[in-house]
């Protein structure tokens, strides 16, 4: 996607040919920097401290993690060591996992002066492999954007939670993915943002990249979605996710839930967007088995912003010595959900929606 004028994506192999590149997303809105990643400990620093985040783009940082840490010890221990050390980065997305095991069987029957390279390369697919999917869940999603244009013939108003766009990825995004998809069509669309407390994802990144791709969009705070759905202000709710069990529920940022429960109360379509990587084909129940990330304190008791001097300053906003719970994420039930919109199409979501679009899932089973 671009950035004043210039294709960006989220992560991309440096110059030197054994590194990369991220954008350091704590510095977003207000500062654009790039931050190398040279190291197992970059890598892992970096998912932790949310330089990089979203499933996706977690995924494939942790796979060039593990390239980068078989640079530095290619031995058995040394990638049992580095798959340990980023696993233990982010509990809750499932592609990091994902992407770990993957990497990690390619490189194990292979001698140590043979895994750097292999792991680096097997890392660059899987990059290659999340921008086409999310540009296939652009087609689809889109195509229900467009669907709703043309039976009520005015622009189509979207609601979506955090950041499940480009910056959440590789490119394209997730659930933004559509709207790119439907606004490059033409489709006039309309997209509210939730802030997203905490951590603002969405008021300071999905923000700041429907700006710099054009698109219309409004920021509003987390607690207006389900009045504005109530006074019909909304066509439909698209959300992304960072592990999706394999009955259809969605694990998604902290709020979400309450948007599903807002939007079924109202009649509104709710979908999440999600790749074939964020499913998680070993889980029935989400509530019951999914593991919820508790952060940080700090990301409740303070915010982070410019000041009108054009500086940056913290600033407290809870009653000093008030206990304080940050959980990461919540888990939006299968029944609150009306679709899911993958890199193969639109299904229920429930255990034969998503079997119709994977069956060889049910041949593995």
């Amino acid at each position: 996607m671009n950035i004043d004028g210039r294709p960006y994506r989220t992560i991309f192999p440096d110059a030197d040919g054994v590194s990369v590149q991220v954008i350091d997303q704590t510095r977003l809105p207000f500062a654009f920097d790039l931050k190398r990643l040279a190291t197992l400990d970059d890598a892992a620093v970096a998912i932790r401290t949310m330089i990089v985040r979203g499933a996706p783009l977690i995924g494939v940082t942790a796979a060039y993690g593990l390239a980068l840490g078989l640079r530095e010890d290619a031995s058995t221990e040394g990638l049992e060591r580095a798959c340990a050390t980023l696993a233990a980065t982010r509990p809750t997305a499932i592609n990091l996992r994902w992407a770990l095991d993957r990497v990690a069987a390619i490189v194990r029957p292979l001698a140590q002066q043979e895994r750097f390279a292999r792991a680096f390369a097997e890392a660059g697919r899987i990059a290659e492999e999340d921008v086409a999917s999310c540009r296939a869940i652009g087609a689809h999603g889109g195509r229900l954007i467009a669907d709703i244009h043309e039976r009520t013939g005015r622009p189509v108003t979207v609601l979506t939670h955090c950041n499940a766009g480009w910056l959440a990825t590789v490119d394209w995004g997730t659930a933004l993915a559509p709207i790119y998809d439907a606004h490059e069509r033409g489709v006039p669309v309309h997209v509210l943002v939730d802030e997203t407390r905490p951590r603002n994802q969405g008021a300071a990144l999905t923000a700041f990249e429907l700006n710099g791709h054009g698109v219309p969009h409004t920021v509003i705070a987390d607690n207006a979605g389900g009045h504005l759905m109530q006074h019909g202000q909304v066509d439909l709710c698209i959300v992304g996710s960072d592990r999706t069990t394999a009955e259809g529920d969605v694990c998604n940022k902290i709020g979400t839930y309450l948007k599903a429960l807002a939007a079924r109360d109202t009649g509104v379509p709710f979908y999440a967007a999600l790749p074939f990587s964020t499913i998680d084909w070993t889980l029935r129940d989400g509530v019951a088995e999914i593991p919820i990330e508790e952060r940080d304190a700090r990301e409740v008791t303070h915010l982070t912003g410019r000041t009108a001097e054009g500086g940056f300053a913290t600033i407290e906003v809870v009653s000093p010595g008030s206990p304080v719970a940050n959980p990461a994420f919540d888990v939006t039930p299968s029944r609150l959900v009306t679709g899911i919109i993958t890199e193969r199409g639109v299904c229920e979501a429930s255990a034969e929606g998503l079997l119709g679009l994977y069956p060889e899932r049910r041949e593995a089973a």
